[in-house]
């Protein structure tokens, strides 16, 4: 579909912004995060080993104010370097994440290099063809599938080249291809049943079974998914329709040329061959054994890295890439996504600032004063806003539950609420936050993949946030009732 003729014809300049990059965002949050550590008081909590969380929780009614470790200039130059791992201890902080997004970016290096996703793209699309919004709701369901079950996040990284040219070809443009990974995988993380890094360590912290309130979290996440699906298809049938009403309408040529490499009007003569349909084969099976080793073997970035650098030499092998052709697409394949890794730091070189600072603790306690004595609604309402706020600074599912429930989660005895409806607000509150966290390497690193600036996200998903923000109000104030 030709794009708006009044529009820009260089692609080059289309794909530039004058909104920052994700680099400079990020950045300037750690430099933000440095000065409230001059202005916000430091302060701890005791902790102690919880077994069944498997790490240190903060102990209730133990917060004390401490000397103030302010972050300078040297700290925030140090800070990019720190979220990779301590330069003092050694101690790995997100360099297992970073190395991941390489093996990945190589894994996919090799299977481009076979012409099996490109020519299956071709060959699926020209299957489809008059039914290609369908893909759409499908495919959200299957992310918000591993959402829910095992917080699938750094994982997606690996779908966006592939489902990014999927949806162009269909005559959508890319931003609905980020949106059906991240706001798939991110409404499953939402309403998690069963995810053990978000509603398994928020309940063991909150010293609750995590199936209780499994009911009003399901109810989360088929609403939400039901919602999600309904505005990423609206929106796809507008933009097909009118390129012009795109977001990232500017970007329209530049981003065909990126994606499509004049492949999109060639869909006839798609047929894959038997070593293209091997190589698929273990393309799908190499993220079921993840699913597998995630869910049920304690695999975590260096295992799971692991498995698909093996997948990536067999491959290579099967498809008689020869030598240097292999290693020569496995590095190209890394390098496209060194930016993604180079974000991961970043974003948590923020969290080192605000820990060395010693003001994530006072900001929880300061939470926790705030919560005292409230009524049910107003308690889980409040609950839920300041997991919001809290979110933005700890992304991390697990990081979060294992911060703020032992502290939170005893709150809700005092209001006549129970604790598996902080668990709920918590969650919700992370996953909403986790669609557009400038501080989740997820997010900005899937943009940086889709080539969509920050800005444009945020116009494209601004309308949708503030109706989840409803629908997850009434559902939390509900389940306040029951």
């Amino acid at each position: 579909m030709a794009a708006d003729q009044n529009l820009p014809q260089d692609p080059e300049k289309d794909l530039a912004t004058r909104f920052p990059t994700a680099y400079t965002i990020l950045f300037l949050l750690i430099i933000l995060v440095a000065a409230l550590t001059w202005i916000v008081p430091a302060g701890k909590y005791d902790r102690e080993m919880n077994a069944s969380v498997g790490r240190e929780v903060a102990v209730p009614g133990t917060y004390q104010t401490v000397e103030s470790n302010p972050q300078g200039f040297v700290d925030v130059m140090l800070a990019p370097t720190a979220g990779f791992y301590d330069p003092d201890s050694y101690a790995a902080n997100a360099i297992d994440v970073a190395l991941f997004v390489l093996f990945l970016g190589g894994f996919l290096g090799v299977m481009n290099a076979t012409g099996a996703i490109d020519t299956g793209i071709r060959s699926a699309m020209r299957h489809l063809k008059g039914h290609e919004i369908w893909m759409i709701p499908i495919l959200m369901s299957l992310f918000a599938i591993g959402g829910t079950t095992y917080g699938m996040a750094e994982e997606t990284l690996a779908f966006y080249a592939i489902l990014i040219p999927v949806m162009m070809t269909a005559g959508y443009d890319a931003v609905t291809g980020v949106a059906i990974i991240l706001v798939g995988a991110g409404i499953g993380v939402l309403g998690s049943t069963i995810n053990p890094f978000a509603t398994v360590i928020a309940a063991n912290a909150a010293d609750i079974p995590f199936t209780d309130g499994i009911v009003l979290r399901f109810v989360l996440l088929v609403g939400g998914l039901l919602i999600c699906s309904a505005y990423v298809m609206r929106y796809a049938k507008r933009i097909k329709a009118d390129p012009s009403r795109s977001v990232v309408a500017r970007q329209w040529d530049a981003h065909r040329k990126l994606f499509l490499q004049g492949h999109e009007d060639d869909l006839g003569q798609a047929t894959l061959n038997g070593t293209q349909i091997i190589a698929l084969i273990i393309f799908a099976l190499s993220f079921v054994v993840m699913i597998w080793g995630v869910s049920s073997q304690g695999w975590w970035m260096a295992q799971m890295g692991a498995l698909f650098f093996g997948a990536a030499i067999l491959i290579g092998l099967i498809a008689r890439l020869g030598e240097k052709q292999l290693t020569g697409s496995f590095v190209d394949g890394a390098r496209d996504l060194l930016g993604v890794a180079l974000v991961v730091g970043l974003a948590r070189g923020i969290v080192v600032i605000m820990e060395q600072g010693m003001i994530a603790d006072t900001i929880l306690h300061s939470a926790e004063s705030t919560l005292g004595g409230l009524p049910e609604l107003a308690f889980i309402n409040l609950m839920f806003w300041i997991e919001v706020g809290m979110s933005f600074f700890v992304p991390s599912s697990s990081g979060l539950a294992v911060l703020s429930m032992p502290i939170l989660a005893p709150l809700a005895d005092f209001a006549n609420v129970g604790r598996d409806l902080v668990v709920t607000a918590y969650q919700s509150a992370n996953g909403l936050v986790n669609l557009i966290n400038p501080t989740f390497a997820v997010v900005v690193g899937g943009l940086a993949i889709g080539r969509i600036s920050y800005d444009r996200w945020l116009a494209f998903i601004w309308p949708l946030l503030l109706i989840l923000t409803v629908f997850i109000t009434v559902v939390i104030s509900v389940g306040a009732f029951i």
